[in-house]
């Protein structure tokens, strides 16, 4: 692992949002101007490097049932690297679903070693 001396902003952001493991539109909230209202492809210009890093992963969300039976949802298997590209330019992958449903947003979640990272 290579920590960084120092995350940008913009990086310390995702790294929020990963540890949320909030939806990807929520990282806007801890984003600063010009990048909360920048178009996909310059916010997937500061994530896949962290991704690329093996710092964070990018899912969709799926169901989740805990012991007691109570439904909930949480981070299904990493996105293929090779598609990421495609779905953070869809400009609908950064924006809250209309209809409140979280289940296929995708999601950032902490790997490992993004746990480690002093951000």
């Amino acid at each position: 692992m290579n920590p960084p001396d120092r995350l940008s902003d913009a990086e310390r952001a995702f790294m929020i949002n990963a540890f949320e493991i909030d939806i990807l539109p929520g990282v806007r909230g801890d984003l600063d101007e010009p990048l909360v209202s920048a178009p996909a492809g310059e916010l997937a210009a500061v994530l896949l490097p962290l991704v690329d890093r093996g710092w964070i992963e990018v899912c969709r969300v799926i169901p989740w049932t805990a012991p007691d039976g109570r439904h909930g949802f949480q981070p299904g298997t990493p996105m293929v690297r090779e598609e990421l590209p495609r779905l953070l330019a869809d400009a609908d992958n950064w924006e809250y679903p209309d209809s409140g449903e979280w289940i296929g947003c995708l999601t950032l979640a902490l790997t490992e070693e993004g746990r480690q990272i002093p951000w």
